[in-house]
């Protein structure tokens, strides 16, 4: 057993929003927290615009790609973002870690799109993001 704090990010695709979380999880916490990413329905690819959002703060996912989730690790993950409502995560036997659900804006719906959607995205992902650090790392 590890005393690294663990988080497993998970969306449907795991191109975009659970990829962001992710790399900027690992931007900011660095080796403090194991970081992960799944996605339900994994797709064949990263979202290139995520890409870009998250490398204009530092953060670097470019050399991820799209991956089921492993029954292993979401057993033993001390918790589980679930990136969305579309994606549903149901826990596992034995499972140590907690799962909670993180609504993010969604711009589309005010019109926002592109590179402009998903800086809107990255940014309150991010503000979760340094929540959860503090909530894994405070003994």
């Amino acid at each position: 057993m590890s005393s690294t704090p663990s988080v497993l990010f998970v969306c449907v695709k795991n191109g975009g929003k659970s990829q962001m979380a992710a790399a900027l999880m690992r931007h900011a916490a660095g080796d403090a927290v194991e970081v992960h990413s799944a996605g339900t329905h994994p797709g064949s690819s990263i979202n290139a615009e995520s890409v870009a959002a998250v490398a204009e703060v530092g953060a670097d996912m470019s050399d991820q790609v799209p991956k089921p989730i492993d029954p292993a690790l979401l057993a033993r993950v001390d918790r589980v973002v679930v990136l969305g409502s579309e994606a549903v995560v149901d826990p596992v036997p034995g499972m140590i870690g907690s799962i909670e659900t993180w609504e993010t804006v969604e711009p589309s719906r005010d019109r926002i799109e592109g590179a402009d959607r998903m800086r809107l995205i990255r940014d309150d992902i991010a503000a979760r993001v340094a929540v959860l650090i503090t909530e894994l790392t405070t003994h």
